[in-house]
């Protein structure tokens, strides 16, 4: 499976969807690009809603891309990179339309803060998540707000300290996920129903919605600057990357 990020219209929603072969991480590129289709289709007149969803029956998103945090030498690269993410989860926040996020596995770090960015998320009693930066030597910096948002700050801080999974019914109570099923059949055909009544809302009041969803977040522009600096700025210590190295060792001999 190459790199991708795909759009298709269908009865006004926006499907968008991405995929990489190392668990659905994410790589730079894809990140921008993937920031630029949520914006594309939020502005499309046609477009009620938009549906995220990621490759495959496995792993939802693996967060940042391994290979890639290893290949970064200097800070620039480096905010570029965090700054990625913080485009995706500022174009699902503004891009003025409904995002459904469909979560089919197990999701960490960046994938994460994707969950946290829907409007309405749909997902699998197999699609635990965990905040699992700290286990390479930095931190869930640049999603933290949106984590925040959904979770509390003192829920937020458990799960970036202890890295742990939490289960699929855990993040449906926290507020995370909206809709839990046994399988992935049994999502998708919760979603496609829906989509289905979605499509039949009324293009103004789903916006307006949107919009008074997410007052009192015009500060997580603010933020971000700082944000991505602590992220970047740690990536580039050797022990970070020591970390990367004997994680990806560990996946290996798995």
């Amino acid at each position: 499976m190459n790199e991708f990020v795909v759009s298709e219209l269908k009865n006004s929603i926006a499907e968008i969807t991405f995929g990489t072969p190392k668990s659905n991480a994410l790589p730079g590129a894809i990140l921008e690009k993937l920031a630029q289709t949520i914006l594309n289709e939020g502005s499309k007149e046609e477009v009620k809603a938009i549906v995220l969803k990621s490759e495959g029956e496995k792993a939802f998103c693996g967060g940042a891309s391994f290979d890639e945090l290893l290949a970064i030498e200097e800070l620039e690269a480096s905010t570029k990179f965090f700054g990625g993410f913080a485009k995706v989860l500022n174009a699902m926040r503004n891009c003025g339309k409904i995002v459904v996020v469909r979560v089919q596995g197990k999701t960490t770090g960046g994938g994460v803060g994707i969950a946290c960015g829907a409007d309405y998320c749909f997902a699998t009693k197999s699609s635990a998540l965990a905040l699992t930066e700290i286990n390479l030597g930095i931190g869930p910096f640049v999603i933290g707000p949106y984590v925040e948002r959904k979770i509390g700050k003192s829920q937020f801080s458990a799960m970036a300290i202890d890295a742990d999974f939490r289960s699929a019914d855990w993040a449906e109570q926290h507020n995370i996920y909206h809709s839990v099923s046994e399988s992935i059949e049994e999502m998708d055909t919760k979603l496609e129903k829906f989509l289905e009544t979605l499509a039949s809302r009324s293009s103004d009041a789903l916006a307006l919605i949107k919009k008074v969803s997410w007052e009192g977040t015009d500060h997580f522009n603010e933020l971000m600057p700082d944000r991505i600096h602590m992220s970047a700025s740690l990536i580039l210590e050797e022990s970070a990357k020591k970390n990367i190295e004997s994680i990806k060792e560990r996946l290996r001999v798995k």
